[in-house]
C-alpha cells in the first residue's frame, strides 16, 4: 500500500502516545478538531448541580464532556446510580466522580434498552446543548421520566482539509456536520465512526464505506482503522 494510503485524519485530538504507536505501524495520523466543547459557566447551574449531588438520583451520561462539567462542581461522591455510554466515559465517572457504573452500552439506543431492562422509572440526564433524540425518546416511549440538564456547549470549528486521507475518524455527529460543511472526502476514503449515531450522520453526506467501531473509544477507533488497512494490505499482498 503506498504511503499516501496510510494517512489517517482524526477529527479530534488523540494522545501523543497513540499517534506514535500508529507511526510505528507505518501510519501517518493528523489531528484536526472540527468542534470545541466548553462547560457552561453559570452560577445558577453550578448551584443546581451541587444541589442535585445532595440527592439520590439515577443519572445518565452519554459523553465525557458532561462528566467533566459535572465533576468540576461536585465535591464528594454523590448518591447516584449511573448509566453511561462507552468504557472511556465509564472510567471518567469512576475516577472523577468516585462512583461505580450500573450499566453501559456502546450507543444511545442500546443504553436506553439497558435502562429500561433495569426497571428504572426516572432518570437525570446530563448532556450538551446539541444532543440527539435517540435516548430521551426511547426512554419516554417506555414510560420513563427524563429530566435533562444541559451542562456544556458544542461549538462548530469547520476548516478545509487540503489533503486526501485514506481514512477519517469521527467521534460525534456534531464533528461530522462541521467537517462536511466545508469538505468532501474522496470516494475511496473509508470513514470510521465511534457509534451508530455518528455513522448515521456520516451516511447523510457520504455514500462510501463507513465502519462503526466495535468499542466506543478514541483509542479503539484508531486501532480499528489501522487493523482494517493492515488486513487489506495482507489480503492484497501490498
Amino acid at each position: 500500500m503506498p504511503k499516501a494510503d496510510r494517512a489517517i485524519l482524526s477529527t479530534r485530538p488523540l494522545p501523543a502516545a497513540l499517534v506514535l504507536e500508529a507511526a510505528a505501524r507505518g501510519f501517518e495520523v493528523n489531528c484536526l478538531s472540527f468542534i470545541e466543547t466548553e462547560a457552561i459557566q453559570d452560577t445558577a447551574l453550578a448551584q443546581r448541580i451541587r444541589f442535585l449531588a445532595t440527592e439520590a438520583h439515577t443519572v445518565v451520561f452519554t459523553s465525557m464532556n458532561a462528566v467533566e462539567a459535572v465533576a468540576a462542581q461536585v465535591r464528594t461522591a454523590p448518591d447516584w446510580k449511573v448509566y453511561c455510554i462507552g468504557h472511556s466515559t465509564r472510567a471518567l465517572v469512576e475516577s472523577e466522580l468516585g462512583l461505580p457504573v450500573a450499566g453501559t452500552a456502546n450507543d444511545a439506543a442500546a443504553l436506553a434498552d439497558v435502562i429500561i431492562a433495569a426497571g428504572e422509572t426516572e432518570v437525570l440526564f446530563f448532556c450538551g446543548d446539541i444532543r440527539r433524540d435517540t435516548l430521551p425518546v426511547k426512554l419516554r416511549e417506555a414510560g420513563i421520566r427524563i429530566n435533562e440538564q444541559v451542562v456544556y456547549r458544542t461549538i462548530a470549528t469547520p476548516q478545509r482539509v487540503g489533503k486526501d486521507y485514506r481514512a477519517l475518524l469521527f467521534f460525534s455527529p456534531s464533528a461530522v456536520e462541521s467537517y462536511f460543511s466545508v469538505n468532501q472526502p474522496a470516494k475511496h476514503s473509508v470513514l470510521f465512526a465511534i457509534g451508530t449515531t455518528t455513522a448515521d450522520a456520516i451516511r447523510r453526506h457520504f455514500s462510501g464505506t463507513v465502519v462503526i467501531a466495535r468499542q466506543p473509544g478514541k483509542e479503539d477507533l484508531l486501532r480499528e482503522a489501522m487493523e482494517f488497512f493492515e488486513t487489506f494490505i495482507t489480503k492484497n499482498n501490498l
